[in-house]
């Protein structure tokens, strides 16, 4: 208490000896209505124990880009493309030929398949949906339309690549 009266005292000179001790005593009140006050309170203890329901919990966040997923080399084989003759006839799965659209026709993959289609020599890749049969020349394991052969870069003949299956169509039990 001796500290606390010093300070009062340092704060204002002109306090006299009474005005410091009033001090003091005001100090001290608000000491013990503190205590009482704190003695009352219910304790965190108690009122954590007293409701038994857990903090939910934030699950960590990744500040990793996500990861494509890896899809499995399907085959690799020379591609071709077909286009404006084509434009507007049926495919073998009944749809109308759009060369615009990114689509394809392969020999045995079910119609509605996404297949990713590499070329090798350029990097480039398309994603491409099976809507037609062929191609009809033994050497080549993939037509693409026009659209997805000019994604790739190969609108001036055929070229080696790479396919890789992203989504088979749900067939039925």
């Amino acid at each position: 208490m001796l500290g606390a009266s010093v300070a009062v005292h340092a704060q204002d000179e002109s306090l006299d000896a009474l005005d410091a001790l009033d001090a003091l005593d005001a100090l001290d009140a608000e000491a013990v209505v503190s205590r009482e006050i704190d003695a009352e309170a219910t304790p965190v203890s108690s009122m954590v124990a007293a409701d038994p329901t857990p903090m939910p919990v934030e699950p960590e966040r990744s500040t990793a880009p996500p990861v494509e997923p890896e899809f499995v080399e399907h085959d690799r084989g020379e591609a071709s493309w077909y286009g404006p003759r084509f434009h507007g006839r049926r495919t073998a799965s009944g749809e109308r030929f759009n060369m615009h659209a990114l689509t394809a026709a392969h020999p045995s993959l079910p119609f509605g398949t996404l297949v990713r289609v590499e070329h090798e020599d350029s990097g480039r890749s398309v994603e491409v949906r099976i809507n037609d049969r062929g191609p009809h020349i033994k050497s080549r394991i993939i037509d693409l339309s026009h659209a997805a052969a000019k994604a790739l870069g190969l609108l001036k003949g055929t070229g080696d690549v790479v396919l890789r299956i992203l989504k088979s169509p749900a067939r039925p039990d």
